[in-house]
């Protein structure tokens, strides 16, 4: 089922680990309208890189997000978030530095720089809010405010 023009449902819901450990995560009809607004806000992402995302995590349910550990508020369980990158754009850095210009008007509630990978989530809150992500062996994520 396409979600927008270049996302359909199959992408944003694929998971390696909920498929490898047989968890369920197919969103509800409620959470499948919330994938259609985050798709036609990637579309907006997309036409400001001028290539093609690849989305690693859309949707989670419940039960996969508790699997892999991710946090307890995650717009990604709502609908609201993924997580990508665009190679043929260049590394997740350049991708959240060129989103975050004023002049691309693109509106987004958070956008993360993980590392190897960009979260990007439409909340309806749209607080425009940007962080780097901070990993350290054995100890919990940490956020600063701005791209590092």
């Amino acid at each position: 089922m396409q979600l927008s023009d270049h996302f359909s449902l199959e992408e944003m819901i694929a998971s390696e680990y909920a498929t490898r450990n047989h968890i369920n995560n197919t969103p509800p009809p409620d959470v499948e309208d919330k994938l259609k607004i985050t798709c036609a806000n990637l579309e907006k992402v997309r036409a400001v890189l001028l290539r093609p995302l690849i989305i690693s995590s859309g949707y989670r349910s419940p039960e996969l997000n508790r699997a892999i550990g991710g946090a307890k508020d995650s717009a990604h369980v709502l609908g609201y978030a993924a997580d990508f990158i665009c190679p043929r754009f260049g590394t997740p850095k350049e991708i959240a530095e060129k989103l975050i210009k004023p002049e691309n008007s693109l509106k987004f509630d958070k956008i993360i720089m993980e590392g190897t990978w960009v979260h990007i989530s439409f909340d309806p809150r749209l607080r425009g809010q940007v962080m780097t992500a901070q990993f350290s062996s054995g100890a919990p994520t940490m956020y600063s405010l701005g791209i590092s």
